[in-house]
């Protein structure tokens, strides 16, 4: 009887994907035919591991070998008659009611190979895409920045085609042999009463091909880890929390597949003195009592880090806000600017000197008639006149 798969590996049988594939590494490095020349016994370890491998790391070979042994797991992939066959004892394990549909392998590869169009059902070697994945980073800026656009470096490690076999994950001077299972379509066939289902090929993966000597520098994967530094235009007017898009700077699929895409996400740090709503900018202006009452010029500092002139009506309101047309951030499509609000904030005095209390005094008394008594605050009798403007109702 062959030895047990996950002793052979080393592992435990509840062992996780990752705790596999790095059990198997390790040993496919130290019985490699290329590190061991000449040894018979060491060549036969490594189609053991190997073979060990190809059943652990495959879902579906997997489940099939824990309930039936290696005979299960090479009648499935003969789809013969009294074996375990494509649905792990002949039932339809793929359909779970409870779950509302198909959750395993086989039935989502038929609705995928469905949909997928000739890509999906032509012969081609690959039976799915396997686009690489994408990957997400964040940026912050300034608000400044997202007014006038700026530049940021990105920096991260991703998955890219190894350059020594370009791909294949076949050893610099070997092939690659066709897959005696699916014969190249990387898809497999399976008949089941009057139907006839087809799933990605469990050999060689939907690739159509073996590889018999893995490439040194990616073990046979076709990828590597490599640092990648990349500059991302960040647009003027982006406004907070949009991701950008560069196209094929994600990671690189299997085999010399189509590569992913790299998003960045831009976070637009607050401002100290202005708030954002859209392409509109919101600053507060303090002005004086008499500016408010009287009417004044004032300066207002722009994104820009400018400054403009903004005309105070008499009688000005505490809350009053006011437009400045243009003065607001840059619209992302380039056409236009936002407008400047600027949001009154009168201030009125906390601590008079004697003849500012007189001056207010007689003030008031221009207005009602006669100075307030003794003990009576200003503000008690601001129900006419200028002080009603500035107080309110």
């Amino acid at each position: 009887m062959a030895e047990d798969f996950y002793k052979l590996l080393g592992v435990a049988r509840n062992a996780t994907d990752a705790e596999i594939k790095s059990a198997y590494r390790k040993l496919a490095l130290k019985f490699h035919p290329d590190r061991n020349p000449g040894n018979k016994e060491a060549e036969a370890k490594f189609k053991e591991v190997n073979s060990a491998y190809q059943v652990l790391s495959d879902a579906n070979k997997r489940q099939v070998y824990d309930q039936y042994g290696e005979a299960g797991v090479n009648a499935s992939a003969a789809g013969g008659p009294g074996g375990a066959g494509p649905f792990g004892g002949g039932g339809f394990g793929g359909f779970n009611p409870g779950a509302g549909g198909f959750s395993g392998d086989i039935f989502g590869d038929i609705f995928e190979s469905l949909f997928a169009g000739a890509e999906g059902a032509g012969g081609g070697g690959r039976g799915r895409s396997r686009r690489g994945s994408d990957l997400k980073f964040e940026a912050t800026i300034d608000l400044e920045e997202a007014f006038k656009g700026t530049q940021t470096t990105v920096r991260y490690e991703r998955m890219v085609t190894c350059s020594k076999c370009h791909g294949s994950g076949a050893k610099p001077g070997t092939g690659v042999k066709r897959c005696s299972v699916c014969r190249g379509s990387g898809r497999q066939q399976f008949s089941q009463g009057l139907f006839t289902m087809s799933q990605t090929c469990s050999q060689c993966r939907g690739e159509g091909t073996i590889i018999e000597t893995p490439c040194k520098d990616c073990d046979g994967n076709g990828r590597i880890a490599q640092k990648t530094e990349r500059t991302i235009r960040i647009p003027p007017g982006i406004p907070d929390d949009a991701t950008l898009r560069v196209q094929g700077a994600g990671e690189t699929g299997g085999r010399a597949n189509e590569p992913g895409d790299l998003f960045v996400q831009v976070h637009v740090r607050d401002h100290s003195q202005f708030h954002r709503d859209g392409d509109d900018l919101h600053y507060q202006r303090r002005v004086s009592f008499p500016e408010a009452a009287l009417g004044a010029t004032a300066e207002v500092p722009t994104i820009e880090g400018e400054k403009t002139t903004i005309k105070i009506p008499e009688g000005t309101q505490d809350g009053t806000t006011l437009r400045i047309r243009e003065k607001g951030m840059v619209k992302l499509n380039g056409r236009g600017r936002g407008d400047l609000f600027v949001k009154v904030k009168v201030e009125v005095p906390r601590h008079l000197t004697p003849e500012q209390k007189g001056i207010l005094e007689k003030f008031q008394k221009s207005l009602d008639g006669e100075p307030p008594g003794p003990g009576e605050h200003l503000k008690e009798r601001h129900d006419s006149g200028i002080f009603k403007k500035i107080f309110g109702d």
